[in-house]
This record gives C-alpha cells, sequence and structure tokens, in this order.
C-alpha cells in the first residue's frame, strides 16, 4: 500500500516524509557546490561560462515540473480519495510526457547551442567556449534530469521518501569521485575541465534516474508506477489533467529562469566576475532553497492527499507547521550569510575581486533568505490544493519587477543595486504568498 499521509501526528507524518526530500535536496546542493567548488581552480572565467550553461539546464528544471507538478498533485490526490486506478494512470502518463520533453528539449539545444549562448554576449572568449562545450553535454543529455525529477515526485505523492533519497545518495557519491578525475585529470584521465564537469554530472543523473527504476521493479509494495509503458498511448483525460495542473508551474518556473537570464546579461556588463558571482552566490543560496523546496514537495504531497481526502483542519496545520520550520531555517541561513560572507567566498574564489563581488552578494541576499524559505513553502502548499495557476500570477509578476528594479537601482548602486532587486522581490514575494495562502484556506470549513 502507499504511504498513507491522511492519518497520524501531523508534524510526525510531514517530518518522516520531509527528512529524506530535504536530505535528497541537500544532496542536489552538494552537487552543485561540489562542481563549483572544482570548477573554481580552473579561474572565474570558467566558472562564467558554466554559469551560463546551468542557465539552460535551469530552464529545463521549469519545462520538466510540468510533467513532476502535474503527475504529483493528481497521484496524490486520487491516493487520497482511494483511486488507486487512476492514480496509476496519472502517473504513467507523467512519465511518458517527461520522456518526450526531456528529448525534445536535448534536440532542441543541440541544434541551438551558439545561438542560446550567445544571447549572453559574453566577452571572454574563454568564458564563451566553455558555455558551449558545457551546454551541449548537459543539455544534449538532459532527459536523465527529466525523468529523475518526474519519478521524485511520483514517489514522494505516494508517501515514499526514502528511494529517491538513496538514490540521490549514491548519484552524489558518483558525482563527488568524478568531479575531481574528470575535470582536473587525475592518472590515465586527461584535463577535461568543464566538459569532464558536465559528464560528471549527467552521469549521476543518469544513475539517480536508474536507481529510481530499479526500485519500481524489486518494491515487494504495491506502487502506482509499476507497469508502467513509455510507448503507450497518453488517454486525454490524463494528458489534459496533468496540463491543467503542470503548466502554469511549468510557465511560472521557466519565466522565473527567463527573467534571471535577463538579468544575467545586465550583470555580464560588469564582467566575468560579476557572472560567476551570480552563479556561484546561487548555488550557496540553493543550501536554502533546496531544502525549502524539499520540505515544500512533502507538504505538497501531505496537502493533496487530505484535500483528496477532505480533511482541510489537517491541510491548515500541516501548512503553518512547515513554515515554522522553514522560516527558522531560512533565518539561519540568513544569519550566516550576512555575518560572515568571506569565509564562503573564499571556498569558490580566488581572486581578489571576485571575492569581493561574491562578498556584497553574500550579505545583500541574505536579508531575504527566510522570506525565500517561505515563498517556495507556500507554492508547495497551494500547489497540492490544486492551485497552481495562483501561485504561476503572483511568482511571475512580482519577480518580473526585478528587471525594471534592477534598472533603477543598478544606475543608482551599481551591481550592489541588482543584488537588492533581487532581494527586495523576494522578501515581498514571501509575504504575499503566505497571506494568500491563509486567506483561501480559511474560507474553506474545517472537516475532520
Amino acid at each position: 500500500m502507499e504511504g498513507n499521509l491522511t492519518k497520524g501526528p501531523i508534524l510526525k507524518t510531514l517530518t518522516k516524509l520531509a527528512v529524506p526530500i530535504m536530505a535528497s535536496s541537500f544532496l542536489g546542493t552538494l552537487y552543485n557546490i561540489t562542481d563549483m567548488a572544482w570548477i573554481g581552480l580552473l579561474g572565474s572565467k570558467a566558472v562564467a561560462g558554466v554559469g551560463v550553461g546551468g542557465m539552460f539546464t535551469w530552464l529545463s528544471q521549469g519545462l520538466a515540473a510540468m510533467a513532476r507538478m502535474g503527475g504529483q498533485v493528481h497521484v496524490a490526490q486520487c491516493i487520497g480519495h482511494g483511486d488507486r486506478e487512476r492514480a496509476h494512470g496519472f502517473a504513467q502518463a507523467a512519465v511518458q510526457l517527461a520522456a518526450f520533453m526531456g528529448m525534445a528539449y536535448a534536440i532542441l539545444s543541440l541544434l541551438f547551442t551558439r545561438q542560446m549562448v550567445g544571447f549572453f554576449q559574453l566577452a571572454d572568449a574563454q568564458a564563451h567556449a566553455a558555455a558551449v562545450s558545457y551546454t551541449r553535454i548537459a543539455c544534449g543529455l538532459i532527459v536523465f534530469s527529466f525523468m529523475t525529477l518526474t519519478l521524485t515526485g511520483l514517489y514522494t505523492a505516494q508517501g515514499d521518501s526514502k528511494t529517491p533519497f538513496i538514490a540521490n545518495l549514491v548519484g552524489l557519491a558518483t558525482n563527488m569521485i568524478l568531479d575531481p578525475v574528470l575535470i582536473l585529470g587525475v592518472g590515465m584521465f586527461p584535463k577535461l575541465g568543464v566538459v569532464g564537469a558536465a559528464i560528471a554530472t549527467v552521469t549521476a543523473q543518469a544513475i539517480v534516474m536508474s536507481i529510481m527504476i530499479v526500485g519500481i521493479v524489486i518494491q515487494k509494495k504495491e506502487n502506482v508506477l509499476k507497469g508502467t509503458r513509455l510507448l503507450a498511448k497518453i488517454p486525454r483525460e490524463y494528458l489534459q489533467g496533468i496540463c491543467k495542473i503542470g503548466i502554469p508551474t511549468a510557465i511560472q518556473g521557466m519565466a522565473y529562469c527567463a527573467i534571471s537570464m535577463v538579468l544575467t546579461r545586465m550583470i555580464s556588463g560588469y564582467g566575468a566576475e560579476a557572472v560567476a558571482t551570480q552563479r556561484v552566490g546561487g548555488q550557496i543560496e540553493s543550501i536554502s532553497w533546496n531544502t525549502a523546496d524539499g520540505f515544500a514537495a512533502a507538504l505538497n504531497a501531505f496537502i493533496a492527499q487530505n484535500y483528496g481526502a477532505g480533511k482541510n483542519d489537517r491541510v491548515k496545520k500541516g501548512y503553518k507547521a512547515s513554515l515554522w520550520t522553514v522560516g527558522i531555517w531560512g533565518l539561519l541561513i540568513s544569519a550566516v550569510f550576512i555575518c560572515i560572507p568571506e569565509p564562503i567566498a573564499r571556498i569558490f574564489f580566488h581572486e581578489p575581486k571576485a571575492i569581493a563581488t561574491s562578498v556584497e552578494y553574500l550579505i545583500i541576499i541574505g536579508f531575504s533568505e527566510a522570506f525565500m524559505c517561505v515563498e517556495l513553502t507556500t507554492v508547495g502548499a497551494l500547489s497540492g490544493l490544486g492551485r497552481t495557476r495562483l501561485c504561476s500570477i503572483i511568482s511571475i509578476a512580482f519577480t518580473s519587477a526585478r528587471i525594471p528594479l534592477s534598472i533603477i537601482l543598478g544606475g543608482i548602486m551599481g551591481l550592489d543595486g541588482i543584488w537588492w532587486a533581487i532581494s527586495s522581490t523576494s522578501i515581498v514575494k514571501g509575504i504575499i504568498f503566505t497571506c494568500t495562502f491563509l486567506w483561501i484556506t480559511r474560507k474553506r470549513p474545517s472537516q475532520t
């Protein structure tokens, strides 16, 4: 039987599901930090190139969110309602959609790599070459990432967060071994630089995907993914259901990335160090981002199952318990970023100018970490209710404000103005999303 999230102590149930997901998300953070730490030894130009290439893998995750979120919410709600047959239908459709979109994105990326990288107008030839090489490999094999994200969501919908954690743990170990070997060259292995980083990343993703597929086959308990056929025709009912929930989430994720791309283009005018700082700073920030996103995924499944079962009182209590948890975590991260930014920056950068730029970034962004954690958690909660369209509207509207705000503040404060534009909008979004969830759930009568 699937993990039943509609019974038992709320905090204990949430924590039991959330801890492996948060641990998996933290492993994802270590993936990225490990890459950046080793690539940092190649210089800020290499980091800038990987940063640009990483933008396109990030963009792909927004697209992959359509299959993941649409499948996860519907599977969890069907399980809460007790309809296993429809849960299987939605799970199979989500996997098929993820495979198709992953391959389509890979083909387009290989065909238009130079045009994609050219958007950022990198003046440095070394940074440009690194971006092209990284993008071709990381995006050319992006299907592994699409499948991994979707399978993780479907496992979570069933209350199983341990299998994805184990898979990600093995993937991290693989990545940590391959990074120094392929990036710097060890023994008989040649020094591949950013190409080595890309190979290490996609290899780890392929291993994570394979372990989760094996898990479906060998698990003794029933799994809605059992019997999945990739080549079967997707019934219109399931495709429409996934698209209805998933498309707003995909648009939100891709719009967020597109806005960041515009900001990166603006930042590139300040030099390779500034672009590298944005990339590395984002990876450091993912310590809070990935952890909150992991808790949001657990809360999403918890709320979707309880909403499907009509237990709205558990929905409200689960959200409040989650809010306190991630809020405190965000405050701790804020304190670290604001109080000790230089030791963190020195892990990734070795040039004085890059270190100074990174320190300013960490201090300014540090003020918004708690609000960002609250925002991500609330998006997961609202999505569990099926309100992905509302999440998309709010997120896109206020994230888009970063562009004109960056122009205004950048003209006054320079590069720091762009950092403040990012930080201030995160604070506003955290407040608005929280108020929105409380307003929506206040209108619903509590049930037991």
